[in-house]
């Protein structure tokens, strides 16, 4: 249980972000729709997965997209604290992330987000004239082309990284140079 800041802790560090980012380009990639775990307005834990859009090792953040009426963007504007789980099968890593979270429903980067999600398939999921989880039998709202679109970004506070291996689990937490070693 040393902090290492030598070497070894460091190409741990990048090799987690690398992964990170990659998940954000390859649809395949395990880490790429991790579980968000927040407060719920009732005070319980509430977890559903998300699609990381965004993995930036030098400002520690994440970002994913929702729909600004879903009911994790009020539980994050209440309790911006979240969590996030990422597994790896074929890594056989467990990564969770603890993250203070920021929701931006306009401006500039929302702006941005819109501009490329517009152009995909996946515009039509903030296009829907009701809010996520609405009954579907409700009339149609006003305006069908207003976006929903909400852009989430997670600052990381603290990484808590795992494998699983046969000749022995290892566990670390993860600071931007190191790798303080646990008992797993």
């Amino acid at each position: 249980m040393t902090n290492t800041t030598g070497s070894e802790g460091q190409e741990l560090v990048k090799r987690v972000w690398t992964e990170l980012q990659r998940a954000t380009v390859d649809r395949h990639h395990e880490w790429r729709t991790p579980v968000l775990a927040t407060t719920g307005l009732d005070g319980l834990p509430h977890a559903r997965t998300v699609v990381l859009r965004s993995a930036e090792a030098q400002t520690q953040q994440l970002v994913f997209f929702t729909d600004r009426r879903s009911p994790k963007v009020a539980e994050l504007q209440t309790v911006p604290a979240a969590a996030f789980v990422f597994w790896s099968k074929r890594l056989s890593w467990q990564l969770r992330v603890r993250v203070s979270t920021r929701v931006h429903t306009a401006g500039t980067l929302v702006d941005a987000a819109w501009a490329r999600v517009s152009q995909s398939a996946a515009a039509s999921d903030y296009l829907t004239p009701h809010p996520p989880g609405s009954p579907l039998h409700q009339p149609d709202a006003d305006n069908p082309l207003a976006h929903h679109l909400a852009v989430v970004t997670a600052q990381v506070e603290h990484l808590d990284w795992l494998e699983l291996a046969r000749d022995g689990h290892r566990r670390a937490r993860l600071t931007p140079d190191a790798a303080e070693w646990l008992v797993p």
